[in-house]
């Protein structure tokens, strides 16, 4: 995030995932998928749309719970931030299990949207993150490194 440049370089890689593709919209995972997806989502001129934590959001909201290995987490979207049949890109910082991102992707779903495709700055390889979301929404799961 010091330099510019690179931060840059990052953002047109990440959207030359989806050139020729029709984005509707960008949502991204608080807290460090906002960095880039807020920038991914003005690179492709879509509107930015912020999951959250359970709490945080104002308004009125859809929820998603999902498993952690300790436990259960829930995230939120408002329920006016998609429109129906829109495709949307969702964006984190790490790809691991897939499990906040599998649960975005209940959330765009709820809202009669679609999931166009991930996007990840980092993918821990070892997990089957990957795997699980290409399964279920039919869809690539694209990152800048692989580990």
């Amino acid at each position: 995030m010091e330099e510019p440049k690179i931060v840059r370089e990052v953002v047109m890689a990440l959207a030359k995932c989806y050139e020729g593709r029709k984005v509707d919209a960008v949502a991204a995972i608080e807290a460090r998928g906002f960095l880039f997806g807020f920038l991914l989502a003005q690179e492709l001129n879509v509107p930015f749309v912020p999951i959250r934590k359970e709490g945080k959001l104002p308004y009125k909201k859809i929820r998603q719970e999902y498993s952690l290995e300790y436990g259960t987490a829930t995230i939120e979207m408002h329920e006016d931030a998609l429109k129906k049949d829109w495709q949307v890109v969702i964006h984190d910082d790490l790809l691991a299990t897939g499990g906040t991102a599998n649960a975005a992707g209940q959330l765009v779903q709820k809202l009669g949207a679609r999931v166009l495709g991930f996007s990840f700055i980092v993918h821990l390889e070892f997990l089957d993150g990957r795997q699980l979301l290409e399964r279920e929404y039919h869809c690539r799961a694209d990152s800048l490194i692989a580990y």
